[in-house]
């Protein structure tokens, strides 16, 4: 895995919202990041493949209080910046 560049995956989550439903470590309408890192532990390709789909084709996802909403696409279809993103992600 390539060094992951902290404050471009902070800066990238920041300009697309993902902290209005996402935090680090804690639970908000979405799974706290260190949750998803944990899910994922050994799995790192299972979750790149999910989250990547998430942020790019905004398919529907279900939420912590159970209900659902269509996942926000995210504003970049910059490969190396989506990968930067998840693997921040996978480290928390």
């Amino acid at each position: 895995m390539s060094a992951v560049d902290e404050e471009a995956a902070k800066a990238l989550a920041k300009r697309n919202d993902c902290f209005k439903c996402h935090a680090v470590d804690k639970t908000k309408k979405g799974p706290a990041y260190k949750k998803v890192a944990i899910k994922y532990k050994g799995k790192e390709a299972e979750a790149e493949q999910k989250i990547i789909k998430n942020i790019t084709t905004g398919p529907k996802v279900k939420l912590e209080d159970g209900t659902e909403e269509e996942h926000k696409i995210i504003d970049t279809k910059d490969p190396a910046e989506i990968k930067n993103l998840i693997q921040w992600i996978l480290l928390q």
